[in-house]
């Protein structure tokens, strides 16, 4: 049985930052290309970041290009979120999703409907 478990949200001041992550278990986790995706109160699920299979290689939605960060470690099968510099319009509940078994090495989408598995998310709240 397939397992995203996110964790690390919480309610932070604008200009802080929080860490997310997100542990796998119940699949091959370093042949998934993962991602991270929000839902804020009242608004459609919105992609956040990506990343490759091996890590090397991440995308960005413009919102959060260059304030966070998305990383992975095989080892622990777990992929994290590192956001700073964090906004009242990043309060959302935010979600992993693993993408793509077998896919190509460079293989890192943004349409959450390419995603096989999610987790349950967590909630990230920015005070202003």
């Amino acid at each position: 049985q397939v397992q995203l478990v996110e964790s690390g949200g919480g309610l932070v001041q604008a200009g802080g930052s929080l860490r997310l992550s997100c542990a796998a278990s119940g699949l091959a986790f370093s042949a998934y290309a993962m991602g991270w995706f929000r839902q804020a109160p009242g608004k459609e699920r919105e992609f956040v970041a990506s990343i490759t299979r091996s890590g090397g290689s991440t995308v960005y939605a413009d919102s959060v290009k260059g304030r966070f960060t998305i990383s992975r470690d095989n080892a622990k099968n777990t992929v994290y979120l590192h956001m700073n510099s964090l906004k009242p319009e990043d309060t959302a509940v935010y979600y992993c999703a693993a993408a793509g078994f077998g896919g190509s090495s460079n293989y890192a989408p943004r349409r959450g409907t390419e995603y096989n598995y999610w987790g349950q998310g967590t909630q990230a709240t920015v005070s202003s």
